[in-house]
């Protein structure tokens, strides 16, 4: 995990063991503790876990992904998450066809 998040990112995690070695790196690190109190304030992974959720979710109807192409897959994860609305999501398509056709 270490090679691959960003330095000066914020990571938030559980109190899982393995996260310990997150604690000595060159980011913040936040941790919820669900049994004590599953929300403070914003910090929580509920987001997440929502998204890895869904996206995996949607992703199993591929049946495997190429690794070339795994970040273009992830992305439109990512936009189905953040535009949940589908009248909303085919106007933006629309728009974006409008655009590229010049």
């Amino acid at each position: 995990m270490v090679d691959r998040i960003v330095p000066n990112s914020i990571v938030y995690t559980d109190t899982y063991r393995s996260y310990n070695v997150l604690d000595m790196s060159e980011f913040k690190h936040y941790r919820s503790n669900h049994s004590r109190r599953f929300v403070k304030r914003h910090k929580h992974i509920n987001g997440i876990e929502n998204f890895w959720n869904q996206g995996k979710r949607h992703l199993r109807k591929f049946n495997g992904e190429p690794r070339l192409h795994f970040n273009l897959f992830i992305k439109e994860c990512e936009w189905r998450f953040n535009t949940p609305n589908p009248r909303q999501q085919l106007t933006q398509l629309k728009e974006w066809v409008r655009y590229s056709m010049g």
